[in-house]
């Protein structure tokens, strides 16, 4: 995927999601604050190169698929296309705990967390940590397991059309192979969300993030 910026290493890039009805706003303060941009629209998303260096590229938060946005330009129908109400499958999980649920609009429409506990790695060495290891191996396992019955309850109050994995990629991926899941994990996937453990506030901002435009901008070196 293209990685908007310039090649000096002290260009500092950050992310953010903006909502389909707030883009064209954010766009243009974007422009504001950095001389005015031109914009690229290519296959990673729209590209708004800016005239002091700075860029912004926006991906949408699901494709088209047959159901492109509406609009007289580039940043309208993209707007328009994140706008749409679709309904999005959330798995999120760490080894502190899991959140779930069915979002549309940025909102949730039925969600669960809960706590579980998956003990850290550890340096020591011998027998030790070979029980050590044995041990998180079954937190592990009976995590995945619990994480599965619980997004089973939740997805099969609420039909969905895609999924949206975040939290540790190992421990969604491992949720979503389980034969619970079966049917869900053949549904499309959207970009991973990276968050922290997935407490209810957790999940109800990834419920809005992944409903919205992934905006990645890199800031000029100077």
């Amino acid at each position: 995927m293209h990685a908007p910026g310039h090649s000096g290493a002290q260009s500092s890039v950050r992310t953010a999601f903006v909502s389909g009805p707030r883009l064209p706003g954010w766009a243009e303060r974007f422009g504001t604050s950095h001389g005015g941009y031109q914009l690229q629209d290519g296959d990673d998303g729209l590209l708004l190169v800016a005239a002091d260096g700075a860029e912004a590229l926006l991906q949408a938060p699901w494709p088209a698929d047959g159901r492109p946005g509406r609009g007289t330009g580039p940043l309208e129908r993209l707007a328009a296309l994140a706008s749409q109400p679709r309904r999005l499958g959330l798995l999120l999980v760490r080894r502190g705990g899991y959140g779930i649920g069915v979002a549309s609009e940025g909102i949730l429409l039925a969600s669960k967390a809960g706590t579980r506990y998956v003990q850290s790695r550890t340096a020591a060495g011998g027998q030790s940590q070979q029980r050590f290891a044995r041990r998180r191996s079954n937190q592990a396992d009976a995590l995945v397991g619990a994480v599965a019955q619980q997004a089973v309850e939740v997805f099969r109050g609420a039909a969905f059309e895609y999924v949206v994995p975040g939290g540790d990629r190992t421990l969604a991926d491992l949720v979503l192979a389980e034969p619970l899941l079966r049917g869900y994990a053949r549904l499309p996937r959207l970009a991973y969300l990276d968050v922290a453990e997935p407490r209810t506030a957790v999940l109800k901002k990834a419920a809005a993030d992944a409903c919205s435009v992934r905006v990645t901008v890199t800031d000029p070196a100077g």
